[in-house]
């Protein structure tokens, strides 16, 4: 299980680091590549979402 934490820890980090790029490229009005960097942050995000929620009902918690 702590592999599957670590993953999704990655995953967060990931989108994370698309999500700032996408902003700073907002930022210089870069539409073009703010495009392009928001597609792999959604796709990142969702992931980790998805791990979380599976390591979360593993658990037995209750996600919100």
């Amino acid at each position: 299980m702590h592999d599957a934490h670590r993953k999704a820890a990655e995953q967060h980090e990931l989108a994370a680091q698309a999500h700032r790029t996408a902003a700073e490229d907002n930022e210089k009005g870069d539409e073009a590549a703010e495009s392009w960097h928001s597609q792999p942050a959604l796709e990142f995000s969702d992931y980790a979402y998805r791990l979380a929620n599976s390591l979360c009902l593993k658990s037995k918690n209750t996600w919100p």
